[in-house]
């Protein structure tokens, strides 16, 4: 993680500084007077400290005999050397901090190790300079104690299965914490949630013992429903024996209709549906004279 950039010298403030020492030095030689030199190294070594340039994306304070006297940047930074210093550079961009929780038990006491990402930018230099000491640091420690405490509040399968849950609920956490240092988290991501590998092993073959168990269950009903057909047609075909012997003829020509087939029918069978005057008629118009 960037950490807050210090104090350093700048290109402006060398270049001030060269072109005043070369300045005293062509005066102090055309005078003949070192006096001259050493003033426009004494210039040059004040702008050399005085000058400071604060980027776009940063602010710093200015505290003037250790007491706070206001933000300056980003740009040109003019100070008083000795008397004024300046705080470390803060960069307020977004950024990102990477933090993870090894061996934190659920709420069903599953270990479980987790891996988030927060996203977080500082909105108010000013408290985060004056309130915080290393707010980096504050915020890489908060933001993974508040990962164990959630991950302490739900169950296994609501962290697997509700990851944007579990973030922003994190980012809430954090957000109430950071805010009074001027701080603001704006999202918080999980990466990655792994347990042990004989609980996963567990855990896939319950799965596939309860696929399974749906599996037979879905077979249970099919034959049920199977079933019930049966006997609306059975009760269907008790009431009118016309039907059932229409049904039957039909299963026959559905059974004979291929050339070359043979179908062998019990005699009570075509006694019970009166086919046998039919099927006699059948075989002499079929046999050749």
């Amino acid at each position: 993680m960037p950490k807050t950039r210090i104090q350093e010298m700048n290109g402006v403030a060398l270049l001030l500084f060269t072109v005043c020492v070369l300045a005293g030095l062509a005066i102090s030689q055309e005078t003949r007077q070192p006096a001259y030199a050493i003033s426009g190294a004494l210039v040059g070594l004040y702008f050399l400290f005085a000058i400071k340039v604060v980027r776009q994306w940063e602010k710093v304070a200015v505290l003037r005999l250790g007491r706070y006297v206001g933000l300056r940047g980003p740009g040109l930074c003019h100070i008083v050397p000795i008397v004024e210093t300046l705080s470390p550079y803060v960069d307020q961009r977004v950024r990102v901090s990477t933090v993870s929780a090894e061996s934190t038990l659920t709420r069903d006491t599953v270990p479980v190790n987790v891996d988030a990402i927060v996203f977080w930018m500082v909105w108010n230099a000013e408290k985060s300079i004056l309130e915080v000491e290393d707010f980096v640091q504050a915020i890489t420690l908060s933001a993974q104690t508040g990962l164990r405490e959630s991950i302490g509040r739900h169950e296994l399968a609501q962290m697997i299965t509700e990851r944007e849950t579990l973030g922003r609920e994190l980012q809430r956490i954090l957000d109430e914490k950071t805010n009074p240092w001027g701080i603001t988290v704006q999202s918080v991501e999980i990466r990655d949630v792994r347990i042990p590998q004989g609980l996963e092993d567990a855990m896939s073959r319950q799965a596939q013992a309860e696929r399974e168990r749906q599996a037979r269950i879905i077979l249970g009903q099919a034959e049920k429903e199977i079933a019930d057909s049966f006997v609306q047609a059975a009760s269907s075909y008790t009431e009118n024996p016309i039907a059932l012997h229409l049904r039957a003829m039909n299963m026959l020509y559905e059974a004979i209709k291929e050339k070359g087939s043979m179908v062998i029918v019990p005699s009570s069978a075509v006694e019970t549906m009166g086919l046998g005057g039919t099927l006699a008629t059948a075989a002499l118009g079929g046999a050749k004279p």
